[in-house]
């Protein structure tokens, strides 16, 4: 399984706020800038991550991003299943796209997989990922 860039690019936002004093706001061009990534993109996984009350956004000439909640409260597991539009690793149902259907097993195979995938994350907090890592 592949993440894609928008969701690596949430996670990084939440490491790297971890990392920073909680008082303390970013903006969305200073965090961009920090991890070399287009700042458009980073404006909607921003945007996602203050909807889902993962960061503070606040706007405004003192505005800026922050966590919105511990990063011990924030699951790793939860973050992948909240920014992915989609965790199946095949579509079998498109129309046309597999003429093996319906005895093929391979689907039920490839999601028990992502299955442990994801429950292997779900221990671990963005707090686990960062430098100031500290237990729960």
């Amino acid at each position: 399984m592949q993440l894609t860039h928008y969701t690596d690019y949430g996670l990084r936002v939440l490491i790297f706020l971890s990392e920073q004093d909680a008082t303390q706001r970013f903006t969305i061009t200073e965090i961009a800038d920090h991890f070399g990534i287009p700042r458009n993109h980073l404006v909607k996984v921003v945007h996602q991550l203050s909807t889902l009350k993962h960061v503070d956004a606040t706007r405004g000439r003192n505005g800026g991003i922050r966590l919105g909640r511990h990063a011990n409260e924030i699951c790793v597991g939860n973050i992948i299943r909240e920014m992915e539009a989609t965790l199946d690793i095949v579509d079998c149902n498109k129309p046309g796209a597999c003429p093996l259907l319906p005895e093929c097993r391979l689907k039920g195979i490839l999601n028990k997989a992502s299955n442990a995938f994801l429950k292997t994350l779900d221990q671990y907090t963005i707090a686990d990922l960062t430098s100031k890592a500290r237990p729960c």
